[in-house]
């Protein structure tokens, strides 16, 4: 009515996806429409590009008056006083330090998607109280006033309080960003709006701009209720509906998370260029150092310093950006302290902007204080790390694809007659009959329960791949009953979606719908699925959906799932979703008995806990010493996060391998949680006797060293599953204080144990590792030799090694000896290493069950044993009130690093037993005591005196 318009202008990076108009940012505003006319579409692409990941500036008001106290937590209504739409905020808090924001509409023409079945538990609310109330903001605490929260009225914005400390504050930057829902039967009558019709792309792949513009009346066909991207029309049901916020973390300086990209593990600052991208994509032979969104989606961000980690959990599972910006950077901090009568140092803090395509703002702000409380804040919400069958931690064999049974049974005696242990084949596609999942091709494949019967005698199991798209074919009981039951997905029209995979003309399944869950997990029994046995585990493939010829080669925006919704809402959910119920499916068939396996290559927040079957790769990467260096810091990226069954294809997916980077991947994944080979079919094959006696020997070398460390690995994912806390770590998670730490993602720790420096470069004769902690000591695990923490270290490195560092103060138990595979191993005795620290004592731990069965959930069939060195004495005794595993496991021998001095005879005191001398043996070189023929039952109390 004033001449006045609000320009939306949509932006889009290169090789980014179709705009959703969480992206759409607000420019400017102009008293003539005509010269919107005249913007040049360069002027707007530059503009944007700036401002893409900051936001508009939208100055809410918080009406304090409106605050109202209730049982779990408080609302308030908030107003943008420009547009007077009306916000309604929740809190809520928890007495172990998190606080939840809900912002949604106050009064919504219908409900928007709040994700469902993500969050496990939420953590008992505490009562808020008001602490203190001015005219201009009020403050509310709990927890005997530990934590509090303030909000401001107006500007809005709402500071977290630990104690007096402002940690993080939301809408700092008066980013808070809500489209309000449209009813599309009063469009017609509103008021005439802006319309900027598509007109010309800029760049390959980039997303259209809006460059004529116009007004016209609302109707549905133009505007923003309609997009246009590379030929595919995506008609929103409610119009635009995007949200976004900032936050601001007071004192840090690194941020981290928010996987799955191929990029740092510390996040990097984008004001210059794409924000980090969530939006689960089949993305073949990805860039490295990108920040575009591959196959899963986490958006669970972490900020750490040297006194706190905190964190960011955004529930939302539409495509979502996330800004950073670190302001002012470490080297501007130290620059100012040193300048004088320039106002003192700069603080430093990072700004972070989410901002998502459709749904409502519901986050959680976990407070730590340090990493290990805030894993288990996490793990809480939305459930603990699923603890893996035995065998699935083994060594995995695969290729796209094993040609046919004699091809597989090869393949395995292959590994019997190198002396290479695995545990599991796997099988591609073309097992299947035409690509109809549930099948198995006549001609390949024709007695596929005898190949399992072949496998299972030699104690292996067989992985065959099940994707979401069904081959349109009427005359298939598997696709009739989907399609006859509403169980795939429909077209904006109400027509069943249709689209092209590996089975041509396909149909996806409605994961969301839990009918079709529970329908498709009946899928997996014994009776429906011929040609399986117990033996047969599941690989869930192309469920980001992959849909070749949709738009970025996935499901159209405005499909309609299960309840209305459109696949715009829960697009980054549709992979857990399947991953859930193939682990139900596989529950269901062992009657509930046996811990399933199942890999995944789509995820979201949750997907670790999906019982034993939580795993998942990084997908189809490259035969490249690039992709192998990225591997490490996306491994860690997904621990952090909460994922951490995960790995990467060893050698590569995509292309050939050289023989050095070959034994190089194998030597990295092999300290890594999920250990499996992987090729296209177009590639050589790679297993790994087919490269010379020399290669074989450091393949054999690497995997016979992960299956004889499998019992602290085994160790690690119970703790994970019972703590949260990941089995792959930063350094900094282990040493919190050390600002060195922060950045390094060349090296890890696995537990808190082992320190790890995979060699990722071609010809590498010397590498550099940090060995951290002033106070520590470290023990070269291959020559026992001690090294003082707190300094980079020169390690000469040969193609059979890798350096591996033990902890001081640190116990870590082995297998000794050689098998096949997990089931031989578990027969074997154990060798338990004693890392002494600086001081002469060190501590850990034993986690034993039967390795396959729910036992130790349901019938606390376990045994968690501690071991415990101090004033030259090792304690053996429970780690545990509860539990009781009667195992045959004994422990052969014990090596202790670090000894001053060559003892006399040690003597070993068994509960209820004489004491007895053993044999031992002293090397004064490296310090390391030896005890040998200990035969001591694991389940027992013991002591080893060391005179």
């Amino acid at each position: 009515s004033t001449g006045r318009a609000m320009v939306t202008c949509c932006y889009r990076p290169k090789c980014s996806s179709p705009v959703m108009s969480g992206a759409c940012l607000l420019i400017t505003q102009v008293n003539d429409i005509n010269l919107l006319k005249r913007v040049q579409l360069s002027y707007l692409c530059v503009s944007v590009s700036r401002r893409q990941s900051q936001g508009p500036n939208m100055q809410h008001q918080a009406l304090l008056d409106t605050l109202v106290l209730a049982e779990k937590g408080a609302r308030l209504e908030l107003l943008e006083p420009d547009k007077k739409t009306a916000l309604l905020l929740t809190l809520s808090a928890s007495e172990e330090g998190s606080v939840r924001i809900v912002v949604d509409e106050l009064h919504p023409v219908r409900a928007r998607y709040r994700v469902p079945d993500v969050v496990v538990e939420e953590a008992p609310c505490e009562q808020l109280r008001v602490q203190q109330h001015s005219e201009d903001s009020v403050v509310l605490s709990w927890s005997s006033g530990a934590y509090g929260v303030r909000v401001w009225r107006f500007p809005f914005r709402l500071e977290i309080l630990c104690g007096e400390d402002v940690v993080v504050t939301f809408n700092s930057r008066g980013k808070l960003w809500f489209e309000p829902l449209q009813d599309p039967s009063g469009a017609a009558e509103k008021a005439k709006r802006l319309f900027c019709r598509p007109n010309t792309q800029v760049g390959s792949g980039n997303r259209t701009l809006f460059a004529v513009c116009e007004e016209v009346e609302g109707d549905q066909t133009g505007s923003l209720w309609t997009e246009t991207f590379e030929g595919f029309v995506d008609v929103k049901a409610n119009g635009p509906s995007s949200v976004g916020a900032d936050f601001c973390f007071h004192g840090f300086s690194h941020v981290y998370g928010v996987p799955e990209h191929a990029d740092d593990l510390q996040l990097r600052d984008t004001r210059h260029g794409e924000p980090y991208r969530l939006y689960n994509l089949d993305t073949f032979a990805y860039e490295v150092h990108s920040r575009r969104g591959l196959y899963g989606s986490v958006p669970l961000l972490l900020a750490h310093r040297p006194d706190r980690t905190v964190g960011v959990f955004w529930l939302n599972a539409s495509e979502t950006f996330v800004g950073v910006r670190y302001s002012p950077s470490e080297r501007q901090v130290v620059e100012s302290k040193t300048k004088k009568g320039r106002g003192g140092a700069r603080s430093l803090e990072t700004d972070v902007r989410w901002a998502s395509e459709s749904g409502v703002i519901d986050c959680r702000v976990l407070l730590g204080p340090g990493p290990q409380q805030l894993f288990s804040q996490y793990a809480r919400l939305t459930g603990y790390q699923a603890l893996p069958p035995l065998f699935a931690l083994g060594y995995h064999q695969c290729r796209y694809s094993y040609e046919d049974e004699a091809d597989v049974k090869a393949v395995d005696a292959g590994f019997d007659r190198h002396g290479i242990p695995y545990d599991v084949i796997w099988l591609d596609i073309d097992h299947t009959d035409e690509k109809r999942y549930f099948t198995w091709d006549p001609a390949r494949f024709p007695e596929p329960l005898r190949l399992q019967r072949h496998l299972e005698a030699r104690k292996r199991k067989l992985v065959v791949i099940s994707d979401p798209h069904i081959k349109v074919d009427p005359g298939w009981w598997l696709y009739r009953e989907a399609r006859d039951r509403g169980h795939f997905i429909k077209d904006r029209d109400g027509r069943v979606f249709q689209g092209s995979c590996w089975s041509g003309e396909s149909s996806y399944l409605d994961f969301s719908n839990p009918h079709t869950r529970a329908w498709y997990s009946r899928c997996f029994g014994l009776d429906k699925y011929e040609g399986s046995t117990p033996s047969l585990f599941v690989w869930v493939d192309m469920n980001e959906p992959s849909v070749f010829d949709g738009p970025e080669k996935t499901a159209h925006k405005d499909a309609v799932h299960h309840g209305g919704w459109e696949h715009r809402e829960l697009h980054n959910l549709y992979g857990f979703y399947q991953h859930m119920a193939t682990m139900e499916g596989l529950i269901t068939r062992s009657g509930g008995l046996d811990r399933p396996f199942v890999l995944s290559r789509s995820f979201f927040a949750g997907s670790q806990r999906f019982d034993a079957a939580g795993a998942v790769w990084t997908g189809d990467n490259c035969a490249s010493w690039d992709h192998l260096k990225i591997t490490v810091p996306m491994l860690l990226s997904l621990s952090l996060a909460g994922i951490s069954f995960c790995g990467a294809d060893v050698g590569g997916f995509f292309k050939d391998a050289e023989p050095e980077l070959l034994v190089r991947w194998y030597q990295a994944a092999a300290l890594q949680p999920f250990f499996r080979g992987h090729s296209i079919k177009s590639a050589e094959r790679r297993e790994p006797w087919l490269f010379g006696e020399a290669v074989t020997a450091a393949i054999r070398n690497a995997i016979q060293q992960r299956y004889c460390l499998l019992p602290y690995w085994y160790t690690l994912f119970h703790h994970a599953h019972v703590s949260g806390l990941p089995p792959l770590r930063p350094l900094w998670v282990e040493f919190q204080k050390e600002q060195s730490t922060f950045a390094v993602d060349n090296q890890y720790m696995i537990g808190g144990a082992l320190l790890v420096c995979p060699v990722t470069d071609p010809g590498v004769q010397e590498v550099q590792v940090l060995l951290p902690g002033s106070g520590e000591v470290w023990y070269d695990v291959h020559s026992a030799k001690m090294y003082r923490g707190g300094r980079t270290v020169s390690l000469p490195v040969t193609l059979d090694t890798v350096p591996v560092f033990q902890r001081g103060g640190s116990v870590v138990c082995r297998w000794m000896g050689r098998g096949s595979c997990t089931a031989e191993f578990q027969q074997l005795p154990l060798s338990v290493t004693v890392a002494l620290s600086a001081q002469g004592a060190a501590d850990g731990e034993l986690y034993l069950d039967d390795g396959r069965s729910f036992s130790y959930r349901d019938r606390k069939a376990f045994c968690l044993r501690r071991f415990r060195m101090q004033s030259g004495c090792l304690v053996c005794c429970s780690g545990s009130k509860d539990g009781s595993f009667d195992c045959d496991t004994v422990i052969q021998s014990v090596s202790i690093l670090g000894m001053e001095r060559k003892p006399s005879a040690p003597t070993v005191r068994v509960s209820g037993a004489p004491d007895k001398s053993v044999g031992f043996g002293y090397v004064e070189m490296c310090r390391t005591l030896t005890v040998n023929s200990l035969n001591l039952r694991a389940s027992l109390d013991w002591e080893i005196r060391i005179l």
